[in-house]
Order: structure tokens, then sequence, then C-alpha cells
């Protein structure tokens, strides 16, 4: 390749956010596993982005020389960040550059780096310079120690912020506190959550799908990796000097959704809650079948409850599936797998519609109960058996390629 060409751009992943144990989309020749990968997630940083490269390739050459990657990732900036970061690659062998068009956020961004990178040991640093470069050495030092991830902390002794209004602190503050009452075992395992800061071995996420919103990455990394040790270094937050600050309302929101998200997600309680909603439209299916077979078909009421009852379970296997316990299904894929997983689901629930049938005669018939509020509250009496059993049974993980 003559001086005059620019070095290739790193192809951008496409698909879900799973990080798997080899990188993807590699190229001829770059594949070859190293130590550490540390991703630059950027949108209009051209006047830090050279500083930086510098100053982290110049400290990981010193410490693990030959053994390291940077990858800057850019969102396709105006300012043309990505083809300054491309025209330094030639200055700096172990640089590799990702330009995103179709895609935008910091969080992605740095997922979308991980995934084709070759460290056993996965990083992110801000591209701002507000993380003092420095630091990776000492982040490194914790995973020489063992570390399974190593988390750069404000809160942590040596820690702190430079020139922050007490607007921003009791932002901050309040934030940590909301994360601690909706996630305590995920916000409570680090002293900075909201840091974007940090190293975890590859191990710890191999499998694991993502699903990040707005710019707090540790936070989905917590919630759904597999992070026995967590080892943590205090450093002092600076100041932006070059460019333009990217704290904005917006981003409050979306750390809001996303612990929301989290919450719904993880868990048997957020299971239960997901299942409640599937099991909540499947209330409606039942019931407008239940009334068609009743009102304008004629049937009995033995075999409508049966009836509705079975196409009310074929609606929320579907949901279950892809929603509720969607994570366990994804490890289980194909059409007998699903097909399986629906045998049991329906065996589970036979059980329920038996006892769904006899409550709806007993209140109807014996108690004079309107055949519909009979109805209802027969649904509601199984909805905990059907769970708890679907959940040991169903959607069990028996079946994975070795």
């Amino acid at each position: 390749m003559s001086l005059s060409q620019p070095h290739p751009l790193l192809p951008v992943p496409s698909g879900s956010l799973e990080i798997r144990e080899l990188p993807i989309l590699s190229q001829a020749g770059d594949d070859r596993p190293l130590r550490f990968s540390l991703i630059i997630p950027t949108y209009q940083e051209a006047k830090n982005v050279k500083k930086l490269v510098h100053k982290c390739n110049k400290l990981l050459k010193r410490e693990i020389p030959g053994e390291y990657e940077i990858i800057v990732v850019d969102d396709n900036s105006p300012d043309g960040t990505w083809e300054i970061a491309q025209n330094l690659m030639s200055e700096y062998p172990q640089l590799r550059v990702m330009r995103r068009v179709e895609e935008r956020g910091l969080s992605t961004a740095v997922i979308r780096g991980w995934q084709v990178a070759r460290g056993e040991v996965l990083g992110v640093i801000d591209g701002d310079l507000q993380h003092p470069p420095k630091t990776l050495l000492e982040l490194w030092g914790e995973i020489k120690r063992g570390g399974d991830m190593a988390v750069a902390s404000r809160n942590a002794e040596g820690g702190g912020v430079s020139k922050w209004s007490i607007v921003r602190r009791f932002l901050s503050r309040g934030a940590q506190i909301l994360g601690l009452i909706l996630l305590p075992g995920v916000v409570g395992r680090v002293s900075d959550p909201m840091s974007g800061y940090f190293m975890v071995r590859r191990k710890c996420l191999i499998g694991c799908t993502m699903s990040p919103l707005g710019y707090k990455i540790l936070i989905e990394v917590l919630a759904r990796g597999r992070v026995p040790w967590i080892g943590e270094v205090g450093y002092q937050f600076k100041e932006r000097l070059e460019g333009e600050s990217k704290v904005t309302a917006k981003q409050y929101i979306d750390y809001l959704r996303h612990l929301l998200r989290l919450r719904l997600s993880l868990g048997p309680i957020g299971r239960l809650l997901r299942f409640g909603v599937v099991g909540f439209s499947g209330v409606f299916v039942d019931m407008a079948v239940f009334y068609l077979l009743r009102i304008h078909l004629g049937l009995g009421l033995t075999r409508s409850t049966i009836l509705s009852a079975e196409v009310a379970i074929f609606n929320n296997f579907l949901w279950n599936d892809l929603w509720t316990f969607g994570d366990i299904a994804r490890r289980q894929p194909g059409k007998r797998q699903r097909f399986r997983r629906f045998l049991k689901f329906n065996t589970v629930c036979l059980a329920g519609i038996i006892l769904q049938t006899l409550l709806v005669n007993l209140f109807f018939n014996v108690f004079g109960m309107n055949q519909f509020v009979a109805k209802l509250v027969a649904i509601a009496a199984i909805v905990f058996w059907n769970f708890w059993l679907n959940l040991k049974l169903s959607w069990r993980v028996t079946d994975v390629k070795k």
C-alpha cells in the first residue's frame, strides 16, 4: 500500500449486539489474538482524537508492547473525526478505525467495537480527554491482579470531579440513588456506576446480547455480563478542553428508560412482570374467542372454555418465547427446540385449563356467578401456577451444543 492511500476502515458489524468468543468480520492478517483492545467511541472529536490516540498508544506500548490495539469507532462526525483517525493509522500500527453511518450512540459504538476487537480484555475510554489516559495503567494493574473488571471511579479513593456545578453534582448523585433503588444488585456493585471508563475480560461477556440505551454502558455490562471480581481505581474527572459538551437532558431520560428496561428484563420479578403483561394480553384473546364461541357459534360452556383457553395459550407462548424468556430461548435456537418448549408450555398450562374449567363451572353453576366474571376469576387463580412451572420446566436450557 502506498503512503498516499489511506488504510482501510473496519467494516461495521450488523445484527444483534452479541459479544462472541472470537471477533467477527475479521480481515485477512488481522485476526491474531491480543491481550487488550481499547475502544474510543467518538463524535465531533476532531480536536481531541490525535492527542488521545498518541497518549494511549504511548502508555500501552510501554506496558504491553505489540499485545494491544486501539479502535476508534466514530459515528460519521461532520467534523471528520474518523478521517483524522484514519490518517493516523500509518503512524500508529496498533490503531484501527470504524466509521458508522447507519447507527448512532456511544453504548452501541462501544459494543460494535468490541465485536471486532481481538483482545482478551476489552476496554473503553471517552474520546474527549476527560478520562485521564494515565489511569489505563492502573486499570490494567487491577486486571493483572486477577480482576474480571476494573472500573475507573470518581467516588473511589483519589477520585473526584474538577469544576462541576451544584446542579450537575445533584443530578449525578440523584441518578445513582435512583439506580440503587431500581437495580440494587447491579448499580450497588461499584461506587461509580455512571463511569464510562473501564476494562472487562471478554470471557465475562461471551454469549451476552446487549441492549443498551443512552450512554451508560457500564450498567448494561454489569447487568448482563458474568463479572465475579471487580477492582476500582480512583480518578479525577477533567473538564473538557476542546470541543463541546454532549451532556443533555435526553441523556438523563435515556438513563431512566435504561434502568426501567433492565428492571423488567432481569431476575424473577422482572420476568413475572413481563409474564403478567403477556398474560394480560392473553386475557383479551381468551375472552374474545370465548365470546365468539358462546354467543356467535353457540358452543357449550365447557368446550368454549377449553378452546378459547388453548388459543390464548398459543398467543402467550409466542410472546413469552420472544420476550419474557427470550434470553433463554435464544440459547436454544431452532424449530425443534421451540416446538419442544411449546409442548412443555402447553402441558403445564393444560393443568391450568382443567383447573380453570372446574372453577368456571363451580362459580357459574354452583354459586350463580356471571359467566364472564367467573372466567376472569378462574384466569387470575392460575397465573402464578403457570409462571413458576413454566420458568422451571418449559424454559430450562437442556439442549445446548457443546
